[in-house]
């Protein structure tokens, strides 16, 4: 299966590992994603395999129009300009098919209501998901779909999930809401914001999800944990941001392995009662709950370039669009060189974490 983070501009990485992962034959039978990572999501479920791909480059295209053109300087600190000059461009202008700009601006509304308050409108992405994601197709169930999203009023993650509910471009727009740039939307009555508000990546709901079936799980993330001290202010606020939606995703999967020492342990301790105990029905539930899958998680992550900062999630420009993407292609070619690391499981490991992304890959040091 396949686990998308969020991540704006930088969601171009995903789909240029996509791109790479189905060139050694990888098919995703369930995608969960959050932010760009539900739109990259529901792209790839909502079209036949022939067309993702292309569905994909025809989304990275047109949102990375508004700066088609290419810096003169080619030193870090003229790219660090240029991707600055981008970034400013998007906020005063907007991205097409995804968002415009608010007139009147909300803040000079005296009252409005909760969906209104923002930025930019996003009436422009309904539109770009009907036309590129056949939803239909998504509602048939033939690849599981799962995007998050965050109740507003209770501060609660809800996730939309396909194989429990229809899905419609609403829920992966809800998935996206970031405040106060985008609106919240509204679905049921409630309204939703980007779920990245709680956590940037889905891979705790996958885990708890599916504790029968064996999963290997590529995590596409856009932001990395790790990274080294700033030593300017603007390095200040792009490891800021680095850190915030990283959403410490190792803790997460070493938090899973306590768990699942533990259900093994419960499994040793009813092995040794006695006949006579192992009919308690109080055991039985014990059982049930001691049960548990075989997981691989292969990491993926984009790691920085010495030329970007913390508007690199907003700077939609075409160079920096193909950057992305084929440093994806490079992180997931290079990652599976040898796909017999996929197969290594420590002994009783049920749940093992691979980062087969090197620090100075091709996505940067």
């Amino acid at each position: 299966m396949l686990v998308l983070q969020g991540g704006g501009a930088l969601g171009s990485y995903q789909a240029g590992a996509y791109k790479a992962l189905c060139e050694h034959g990888f098919e995703p039978d369930w995608i969960a994603g959050i932010s760009i990572g539900a739109i990259n999501a529901a792209i790839i479920a909502g079209n036949p395999a022939e067309l993702r791909v292309p569905r994909l480059k025809e989304f990275w295209d047109m949102v990375s129009a508004p700066v088609p053109w290419t810096p003169k300087l080619a030193s870090d600190h003229g790219r660090s300009f240029f991707n600055e000059a981008s970034a400013a461009t998007v906020a005063a202008f907007g991205v097409p098919g995804f968002f415009t700009p608010r007139f009147p601006p909300a803040q000079f509304l005296p009252s409005a209501r909760v969906d209104n308050l923002s930025y930019y409108d996003t009436a422009p992405l309904r539109a770009t998901l009907e036309r590129l994601v056949d939803f239909d197709r998504i509602n048939a169930g033939i690849t599981r779909l799962s995007v998050g999203a965050v109740n507003i009023k209770t501060g609660n993650f809800a996730y939309f999930d396909n194989a429990r509910q229809r899905i419609g471009p609403e829920h992966i727009m809800a998935s996206g809401a970031l405040p106060p740039g985008l609106p919240a939307v509204e679905i049921g009555g409630e309204f939703y914001w980007d779920g990245g508000v709680a956590s940037n990546t889905p891979l705790d709901y996958v885990l708890d999800q599916d504790s029968r079936d064996d999963l290997l799980i590529f995590q596409v993330d856009l932001f990395s944990a790790r990274g080294p001290l700033p030593t300017t202010l603007f390095e200040v606020a792009e490891r800021e941001k680095d850190i915030r939606y990283s959403s410490r995703t190792r803790l997460n999967t070493d938090l899973n392995k306590r768990i699942r020492h533990a259900r093994r342990a419960l499994r040793a301790l009813i092995a040794k009662l006695p006949e006579e105990l192992k009919s308690d029905p109080s055991v039985a539930i014990l059982s049930e709950a001691a049960k548990e899958n075989s997981v691989t998680v292969v990491h993926l992550i984009y790691r920085r370039k010495t030329h970007q900062s913390s508007s690199k999630d907003y700077d939609f420009s075409r160079l920096s669009m193909r950057e992305h993407w084929r440093a994806g292609e490079e992180d997931v070619h290079r990652s599976l060189q040898r796909p017999e690391k996929l197969a290594q499981r420590p002994d009783e490991e049920t749940l093992v974490a691979l980062d087969l992304t090197p620090p100075n890959g091709s996505s940067g040091s």
